[in-house]
């Protein structure tokens, strides 16, 4: 296992943790998580590229790390009721939709080259800069006016993604067709 993907291990490691301040009350330390959470995410992807540590797996845990760190905190806040139910319903239902086309994908045996679109990396740029602004109020007075236009843009940007990955997966499905 090389640095980039430990780093990554990392990020998926801190999740319970993240979880744990959450439900115990104890807002600062999230924060400080998930922004140590957010770190490792640029991190990683920055040692892969400069130190040449691209791998398939990387390539696969990456985008799985951020799923699980977004999803769990969507939910957990939402539960908590820090954030709107809803926008968790639409950024879960974003992510099993694509989970499902990509096993859907696999099982039929259709190669799959994993990259994210820019359409996705914006979406999720949003996703956790919302839920940075949501622990990071209560000390960062300036994000106060910031998090009711931030929810109703990540709604739409996780909208919108979620109707292009749909669009591209019926692409794949009707080539597939076509050959099949």
């Amino acid at each position: 296992m090389n640095v980039a993907n430990a780093i990554t291990l990392l990020r998926i490691l801190l999740i319970p943790l993240l979880v744990i301040f959450l439900i115990e009350g104890e807002p600062r330390f999230a924060f400080l998580v998930f922004v140590a959470a957010g770190i490792s995410d640029g991190l990683d992807g920055f040692v892969a590229r400069f130190f040449g540590q691209k791998t398939r797996l990387g390539a696969y845990l990456d985008p799985i790390a951020d799923k699980l760190l977004l999803t769990t905190s969507f939910v957990t806040m939402a539960v908590l009721a820090m954030l709107p139910a809803w926008l968790a319903v639409v950024v879960v239902s974003r992510d099993v939709i694509i989970v499902a086309g990509v096993i859907v994908l696999l099982v039929l045996d259709r190669p799959l080259d994993i990259r994210p679109s820019y359409l996705s990396k914006f979406t999720t740029c949003l996703q956790l800069g919302l839920i940075g602004v949501y622990l990071g109020r209560p000390y960062l007075e300036f994000l106060v006016d910031l998090d009711i236009p931030l929810v109703y843009l990540t709604a739409i940007f996780t909208l919108l993604s979620g109707v292009h990955y749909i669009a591209i997966g019926c692409r794949l499905l009707g080539s597939l067709e076509e050959n099949g």
